[in-house]
């Protein structure tokens, strides 16, 4: 698969983190200006498809509000109606899931995720919830959601995350799966994948730098459910990703 794919992967745990930097104040205001970070990072992820190496991928780092439009690493989308401690949101998040004919397999078109998400920082804990459907090849759904709390060391700020990630048959089916006639050119076997559902565990710690300078330190795992790690396409029912990022933060 592409390379890029670890910057997709990555993203998910450290969303709901950086996600308590951003969020407007308790009164619900919309800031006129950008508020939170910009910078880059270096994504590290154990690639768990045909390709069998590991590798770190140098990426902008952009995490902020500005009025009713967010930026979330590779989520974007516009601020609706108020909902709970947050909005209603309608959003589209960059996926490089695709990767071009290899080993006599298809190539698979990158998704075009598009749809609703909401994130709600509550006086428990912050939850960040999406569903998003794939209006290219796969037509299938993708969602997720996360819950992050939050503990201060000093000026460290920690963040334990727990959460899942749904994909439907259609999804996996498109990305995972081996039909016929692929199965006869790669000598896998043929594989028709049904819905999954991962579990995944994940820490992160910002810490500032010099000035208005952060460092964000993230780590994450992700158990593969059944129906995506018994594909001949996927070697590891696990997938393990590391973030080190430096961002100048906006007030």
């Amino acid at each position: 698969m592409k390379t890029s794919i670890a910057f997709t992967l990555a993203l998910l745990c450290a969303a709901p983190a950086m996600a308590q930097q951003t969020a407007p104040d308790a009164a619900g205001d919309l800031p006129d200006r950008i508020v939170g970070d910009l910078g880059a990072g270096v994504f590290h992820l154990e690639r768990n498809g045909l390709a069998k190496h590991s590798h770190n991928t140098a990426l902008p780092y952009a995490y902020f509000d500005y009025g009713r439009f967010f930026a979330r690493l590779d989520t974007f989308g516009v601020k609706t109606a108020k909902l709970g401690y947050g909005y209603l949101e309608l959003a589209g998040r960059i996926n490089f899931e695709g990767f071009d004919a290899d080993r006599g397999l298809h190539r698979r078109s990158n998704p075009i995720p598009l749809g609703l998400g909401t994130y709600q920082e509550t006086p428990y804990g912050a939850f960040f919830l999406n569903a998003f459907y794939d209006f290219n090849k796969s037509h299938g759904i993708l969602a997720e959601a996360i819950y992050a709390a939050q503990v201060d060391v000093g000026r460290v700020s920690i963040y334990p995350q727990i959460g899942v990630e749904h994909r439907s048959a259609n999804y996996n089916n498109y990305f995972f799966g081996v039909d016929s006639t692929e199965s006869a050119a790669s000598g896998l076997r043929q594989y028709s994948p049904g819905s999954s559902t991962s579990p995944l565990l994940g820490l992160s710690a910002d810490m500032p730098a010099f000035g208005d300078w952060r460092v964000n330190l993230t780590w994450r795992r992700k158990w593969l459910g059944s129906a995506l790690s018994d594909s001949p396409i996927i070697r590891r029912k696990v997938e393990d990703m590391a973030l080190v990022a430096l961002s100048y933060h906006f007030k």
